[in-house]
């Protein structure tokens, strides 16, 4: 059998069975007793919920992945992949055309075969725990959008970096430089044209909310080009708040859930937290750390896309390029998920670091506590995570050590 045949498939039964003794272990630690900082914040039908919650959404992607599995093999060992370039080289004469045919397809099956689980996910599970508010217009309209999306972006993009592989000297150099100032270019444009083809995006009216976010800001010599009211509610009952874009496309976006079952006070904990990932330079240094790892991404790439036994190992005769850029995401996976682990871990440090700016600019932590310990009780969050499920995939740190560093700036 062939040696990178054998690493992939054992690559991807790791990968289940680590998910799987991962899941095992939280929710073999959730707590049934209310930890003590939220005692008289969940009552105890409502922590019942959140553990009926966790064991459900649980269940479900155990199963999805336990059916995953089976099937991802399945279609590489009976020649999926190459029954996938016959239709490419037979549609199409350009290497280029061929690899968007090729990626069409992939596309395509890939949302056919998730399509079940979304929707059993949005209008069972989340409908059950009273989360959903998605209709199914607005669920096939997503769906269109993204497609649209991946199909104006995406397949453009894909094109681009085929064409640098076959045409450019040092084409992995190329590649990431390309690929980086079209990624920079998405992020600035991303709040004004992509983002609101999913939600409506309006301005804060004026008033006390408007006034004390826009104070903090000033006394913070922070600029914003926005403060925008999203319509979260119109998928979930679920509430977030988050800032997007940057230089002259730099905005704040509040769910309108957040803003309804939050005080000003809270509101503005919130925002100062996310003010604080801006002030303290996490943004710049997530941006520079992806391209980084893109830049090592294409690096590796360049040293296996010419190898033949990498397309062998999924029945292609042949080293078609377009083929060759989709198999070295199953080679490369192990890297990537080591990058991951080390991105969590940063991303679990900054977390701390912008809430101790949230802390220490607005005197009052208990306010951003309360915002917290809400938010957890509103989206039935876990209280006990697992130190494992933590350290592999949390990119925040659990809400109970969050409030715990908080309460050091208290008095």
């Amino acid at each position: 059998m062939n040696d990178y045949l054998i690493f992939i498939l054992a690559l991807l039964v790791f990968n289940w069975l680590l998910s799987l003794i991962v899941e095992t272990l939280n929710l073999k630690n959730a707590s049934t007793e209310i930890p003590g900082e939220f005692v008289g914040i969940y009552d105890d039908e409502k922590y019942a919920k959140s553990q009926r919650y966790l064991k459900d959404t649980t269940k479900f992607d155990l199963v999805q992945s336990a059916v995953m599995l089976p099937l991802t093999i399945a279609f590489i060992l009976l020649g999926g992949f190459s029954w996938m370039n016959d239709i490419a080289q037979n549609t199409a004469q350009s290497m280029i055309l061929q690899g968007l045919v090729f990626g069409g397809i992939l596309m395509l099956i890939g949302q056919i075969i998730g399509l079940p689980f979304s929707i059993y996910s949005t209008f069972v599970i989340e409908e059950k725990f009273g989360f959903n508010k998605t209709t199914p217009k607005t669920f096939i309209a997503d769906i269109f959008k993204s497609l649209l999306l991946t199909v104006l972006l995406g397949a453009p993009i894909f094109a681009l970096i085929l064409w640098i592989f076959s045409s450019v000297p040092y084409a992995w150099l190329w590649a990431w430089a390309a690929l980086s100032i079209i990624q920079l270019f998405i992020l600035f444009i991303a709040p004004v044209v992509i983002l609101p083809l999913f939600n409506k995006f309006t301005p804060l009216e004026e008033g006390e909310l408007r006034s004390a976010i826009e104070k903090f800001a000033a006394e913070q010599k922070f600029t914003l080009s926005g403060i925008f009211k999203i319509d979260g509610s119109k998928r979930s009952t679920k509430s977030n708040a988050y800032f997007t874009g940057f230089g002259n496309t730099k905005r704040i976006a509040l769910f309108d859930t957040l803003i309804e079952n939050h005080s000003t006070e809270e509101l503005v904990g919130v925002l100062a937290h996310e003010v604080g990932h801006c002030k303290r330079g996490h943004i710049k240094k997530t941006i520079l750390i992806s391209m980084a790892s893109t830049l090592l991404m294409f690096f590796i790439l360049s040293l296996f896309i010419s190898k033949p036994g990498l397309y062998a190992a999924f029945g292609i005769d042949g080293t078609p390029l377009y083929a060759g850029l989709i198999f070295f995401g199953f080679l490369y996976a192990p890297i990537n998920m080591i990058l991951g682990l080390l991105g969590t871990i940063l991303s679990r440090k900054h977390e701390f670091e912008a809430d101790a700016f949230a802390a220490e600019t607005t005197r009052e932590p208990t306010h951003l506590i309360s915002a917290l310990k809400k938010l957890s009780v509103d989206n039935l969050s876990n209280l006990t995570p697992h130190p494992l499920k933590v350290f592999l995939e949390y990119s925040h740190p659990p809400v109970l050590d969050r409030i715990k560093a908080l309460r050091k700036f208290e008095g």
